[in-house]
């Protein structure tokens, strides 16, 4: 299910986020942005293969382990595991019938 919120996210630099099992996203627009819901989508399908709270947990020790390595917030959100496999196939309309159970690892 996808959901327009933007009071929830108005002062955010957060567009759309997925957290299971719905995506937000910020703006109305959005909704005809096919990669941004894709990239959301595959990070929907990330938690379920993570059991949800695996996901987040790894997530979260991920991003700190990278933002203390490399002293950029902005830096340390684009090397998790999670966005680097998202950003890469966001374009790809048909990745989530051909995804591989766990294929973020290869990310890591």
């Amino acid at each position: 299910m996808i959901i327009v919120c933007q009071k929830l996210l108005k002062n955010t630099k957060i567009n759309g986020i997925a957290l299971f099992p719905i995506i937000l996203l910020k703006k109305k627009e959005y909704l005809k942005d096919k990669t941004m819901v894709n990239h959301e989508k595959i990070h929907l399908r990330q938690q379920m293969e993570l059991l949800i709270v695996f996901f987040y947990f790894w997530y979260v020790i991920e991003y700190y382990y990278w933002w203390f390595r490399l002293k950029n917030r902005y830096l340390a959100y684009k090397r998790i595991s999670f966005e680097r496999e998202a950003y890469q196939h966001e374009s790809d309309l048909d990745y989530l019938k051909n995804k591989k159970l766990w294929s973020f690892w290869k990310y890591v």
